[in-house]
């Protein structure tokens, strides 16, 4: 194998990881869209009409993804706003 073949391999191997690396960095900042968490009363005014008994409701079915904070059933619950909107298409 002559030098410019090996010259010729390392330049393909260099031009492959390049976009390698350009590809994940923009799937890195595409994922990097902060998630905006609401408590049960703001998801009331998120979206007009919703009570506070329904959000309790889509949380304990599982429709609308949430974290609970604290311990046990005095946990505060926070509520992914994305998917919230996406249960009412607002």
């Amino acid at each position: 194998m002559t030098q410019e073949r090996k010259n010729a391999i390392v330049d393909d191997i260099m031009a492959l990881l390049i976009q390698l690396t350009d590809e994940e960095t923009s799937q890195e900042t595409s994922r990097k869209k902060p998630v905006e968490m609401l408590t049960i009363k703001e998801c009331t005014q998120a979206v007009k009409g919703l009570s506070e008994h329904t959000v309790r409701q889509l949380v304990a079915q599982n429709k609308v993804k949430y974290i609970r904070t604290g311990q046990g059933k005095r946990g505060k619950i926070l509520i992914n706003k994305e998917e919230l909107l996406k249960v009412f298409e607002v």
